[in-house]
């Protein structure tokens, strides 16, 4: 009797033993461990948004920045996005239609001999002087494009940190105390020198 109850105890305590394993998975020859991740249930939101605000402004500036919600001060940055892009195309436009003018008025020359082109307001300019220009035409063209890309990954840079930042808690416990101090200095030929400054001290 006894050695029937000590084996139901034994064969209890294996079936309970092998139910709390992990569980496996059969692949080919060989037994391979799935271990099941806990799941705490924390989901970054503020990644998320981040990320949604990145594509959005890559896809079309200024549309992260209203996508992070809507509010005074973002819609001032959508409207300086757009002021910006504006002024810098326009500059654009305008040297290349400079620098081709220029451009057009010394291949004239070069194919007639150094003379200038008939009724052109340009005729009085020196062959230097058009090279100048051109060149100069040219240069503002290749920073205005520059600009206009740098535009346009700042866009996409400050919708991202916007969006990062809106779900980044501080708590209330933050505060910040300013005060005046003094500041002592080494003591020298036996005496003690002081100077004025200020203490900030940060609270968490």
């Amino acid at each position: 009797m006894s050695k029937k109850l000590l084996l139901s105890v034994l064969f209890c305590c294996t079936v309970l033993a092998v139910s709390g394993q992990e569980k496996f998975t059969v692949k080919g020859d060989s037994l391979k461990r799935t271990p099941v991740k806990a799941d705490t249930g924390y989901v970054n939101h503020g990644r998320i948004a981040g990320r949604k605000a990145l594509f959005r402004s890559a896809l079309i500036p200024g549309w992260g920045q209203y996508g992070n919600g809507l509010t005074v001060y973002r819609g001032i940055k959508i409207a300086a996005i757009y002021t910006g892009g504006t002024l810098l195309v326009m500059s654009y436009i305008q040297n290349t239609s400079k620098y081709h003018e220029y451009l057009k008025e010394l291949q004239y020359r070069a194919q007639h001999g150094n003379n200038p082109t008939p009724g052109n307001y340009l005729a009085n300019v020196s062959t230097d002087g058009l090279t100048t220009a051109k060149e100069v035409y040219r240069r503002n063209r290749e920073v205005v494009i520059f600009s206009i890309a740098g535009l346009y990954i700042v866009n996409i840079v400050e919708a991202y940190v916007d969006a990062r930042l809106s779900y980044f808690d501080i708590g209330d416990n933050l505060a910040i105390r300013i005060s005046p101090t003094v500041i002592g200095s080494q003591t020298m030929y036996g005496y003690n020198a002081f100077n004025p400054g200020i203490k900030v001290a940060f609270r968490f």
